[in-house]
């Protein structure tokens, strides 16, 4: 039985953000080798999924699940230890929710729908009056209580987040076409020739893969959808595109909830799913005023904080100098006799003498040898990079021995090292 609603009272707190944070992410090639999307670091110290997860608990959302599947002890290793603060005596919830045969014996979830679908009992018990869904490997800061008092205004079946892109960009997003009343009047899934805006030709409005729902009747619609032989078990191929067309749609702009402190210009919104993609959101933050602001007290981003000491420079003689210049230096970090500019070290990296480093994501606990230079690079988590490696100089040394993308970004993994001594 679904709580009353209380005068006055934010509709976020009865709701439920469920996060879809089960997929590979396939496009950042080996980055995910070991580990879900979601649970690929970003931005210093944070995972990618702690934005979804933040958003929800700053939006006053306190009951939380989260779907996950590919590979997942990495995400579920980091909920634990970052997300285990909710507290039942409190109304508080956060359950991580693997697929486990709720339903049948075929265990694995079969599409974005049958995720929730699967966990419908699980939902039940908490009883909220709706359900926030979420795609838990975006960068972003909104406020969803905006978006949860549009969807009862206008009496919507679902409110869909959404976004300006570049037309040319939107073929991996949801499409959607709106009346002047921001009723979404077609719902095109990755389409190959992404339709423009009227007056934008150049422009697309991009599903953000947030969904809201009133519970009961999202449950009557994961329902019939299971019963669907023909049905891929999905939303943005499956229910929405039916309550497009059987239903009301309605469209959030992304504009009226996103979240930004007095340094922030512009709207930051970025699904970081390419290897280039993740490589630039990333420098962003090296900014002098980074379009994303991790520094925002008001809207914080929550995260596993690690036990480490500070980090640490060390050398201070002509050619072995120890610096870091416009970049993010993590804790445990220990910077000896090298210069460091544009990069990001994440916990734990240790860089040793006489190298250089530009324009790099440096994921924990890596180790750079001496005499190395390393420009435009992601080196993955725990690489031991040999001592005199140079990356990002030559482009077709660089593509025999790394994942080199078209932009120039080389990624780095310890595979990739190992076989340079075979």
């Amino acid at each position: 039985m679904e709580e009353p609603i209380r005068a006055n009272a934010p509709l976020a707190r009865h709701a439920m953000a469920f996060v879809l944070a089960g997929g590979r992410g396939s496009r950042l090639m080996e980055l995910t080798d070991s580990r879900a999307k979601p649970a690929v670091y970003f931005g210093g110290k944070s995972r990618i999924i702690d934005f979804a997860l933040s958003n929800a608990l700053n939006s006053g959302i306190r009951r939380i699940g989260v779907a996950t599947q590919y590979k997942a002890h990495s995400l579920i290793r980091h909920l634990q230890r970052g997300w285990n603060f909710f507290r039942q005596e409190r109304n508080e919830s956060f359950d991580i929710l693997p697929a486990s045969q709720q339903v049948s014996e075929n265990g694995w979830y079969a599409g974005t729908a049958d995720a929730v679908y699967q966990n419908i009992a699980i939902i039940e018990g908490y009883a909220p009056r709706y359900i926030v869904l979420l795609a838990g490997d975006h960068v972003y800061k909104q406020d969803y209580e905006p978006m949860l008092q549009q969807h009862v205004e206008q009496g919507a079946d679902v409110t869909v987040g959404c976004i300006e892109v570049p037309r040319l960009d939107a073929t991996g997003f949801g499409v959607m076409a709106v009346d002047a009343n921001d009723r979404i009047v077609s719902f095109l899934e990755k389409p190959a020739d992404p339709p423009g805006m009227p007056g934008k030709p150049e422009r697309a409005l991009a599903s953000m893969g947030i969904y809201i729902f009133e519970t009961r009747f999202l449950f009557d619609q994961l329902r019939r959808d299971a019963a669907d032989l023909h049905s891929s078990h999905d939303f943005g191929k499956d229910i929405v595109p039916y309550l497009v067309a059987n239903g009301k749609a309605v469209a959030h702009r992304f504009a009226q909830s996103c979240v930004r402190s007095s340094s922030e210009a512009e709207t930051y919104w970025r699904d970081a799913g390419t290897l280039d993609s993740y490589w630039e959101a990333n420098i962003d933050l090296t900014d002098v005023v980074p379009g994303l602001d991790l520094y925002d007290r008001q809207w914080p981003i929550w995260t596993y904080g690690e036990i480490v000491p500070p980090a640490k420079f060390v050398h201070d003689d002509d050619g072995r100098r120890g610096k870091a210049t416009d970049s993010l230096i993590s804790g445990g970090c220990i910077v000896s006799g090298t210069a460091v500019n544009k990069t990001l070290l994440f916990t734990g990296v240790h860089v040793h003498s006489y190298g250089s480093i530009e324009g790099a994501v440096i994921l924990p606990y890596a180790d750079i040898g001496r005499y190395c230079r390393l420009k435009n690079v992601i080196v993955d988590r725990g690489v031991r990079i040999p001592e005199g490696l140079v990356a990002g100089e030559d482009p077709v040394l660089d593509s025999r021995r790394f994942r080199r993308t078209d932009k120039g970004i080389c990624l780095i993994t310890q595979p990739m090292v190992d076989r340079l001594g075979g």
